[in-house]
């Protein structure tokens, strides 16, 4: 179905604290994220752009408003609920690559498809190496992650957030902490990816790595203060 390719946030606010130290990190936001779109979150540290995260990918709930992807209200959802839910539908990458230090890296990728169990486990390490040689770090599969590069490990954890085929890709401050041609490389990497069709929401600081995409939404004192897209909630 055709909503079902979108994420949908209608007048989602979220709130932190009470009394004088409650503070407001989203206002009334509506947007839509749609699969094929490549969206860059900008705005200064502390605007919100986080927390607009943290709305898209079920990791927090709203203080008020919906959040929808096809037939589900992810807001009336359980814990257990949202992590199947976000489980199946969104690849998460971080700006510290959160990859886990005593795995190796293959074993970094087959974690999160024996959580889901979608990927049968006859095809899971197959799935894993091929993931690992499109992103060009095959050669690390056996490694544990501190003998990778910032850049190599976060071509991983780019990996890592396919594995369970995902039709959203989210990545908070993903070229963050890396030099000029390794962020140029993974910014490359989620424009392919938007590409085949999945919808990436990338939060960056880099106006070059927000040039790239297709559609820039950025965020001031909570509010989405401009959108180069169509907002249609």
């Amino acid at each position: 179905m055709e909503n079902e390719n979108v994420i949908g946030l209608s007048q989602v606010s979220k709130t932190y604290g009470e009394g004088a130290n409650r503070i407001t990190a989203l206002r009334n936001a509506s947007v839509e994220f749609r699969r094929g779109e490549f969206t860059a979150v900008i705005g200064k540290s502390g605007s919100g752009k986080s927390t607009l995260l943290n709305m898209i990918s079920g990791i927090d709930r709203p203080t008020s408003g919906e959040i929808t992807h096809g037939d589900n209200l992810l807001h009336d959802m359980s814990e257990n609920e949202l992590a199947i839910w976000r489980g199946r539908n969104i690849g998460m990458v971080f700006q510290f690559f959160q990859l886990i230090p005593t795995l190796t890296v293959l074993e970094n990728l087959l974690l999160p498809m024996d959580f889901c169990g979608i990927v049968p486990s006859s095809l899971r390490r197959a799935k894993a190496e091929r993931l690992l040689n499109r992103t060009g770090v095959a050669r690390y599969a056996d490694s544990l992650p501190l003998f990778l590069s910032g850049g190599e490990q976060q071509r991983v954890a780019v990996a890592r957030s396919l594995v369970n085929d995902p039709a959203f890709v989210i990545a908070d401050e993903p070229t963050g902490n890396l030099d000029t041609q390794n962020a140029r490389c993974v910014t490359a990497l989620l424009r392919e990816l938007s590409a085949e069709g999945k919808s990436v929401v990338m939060v960056t600081h880099n106006q070059e790595m927000a040039d790239a995409a297709d559609r820039v939404l950025s965020i001031h004192d909570g509010e989405i203060a401009a959108d180069t897209g169509t907002v249609a909630v």
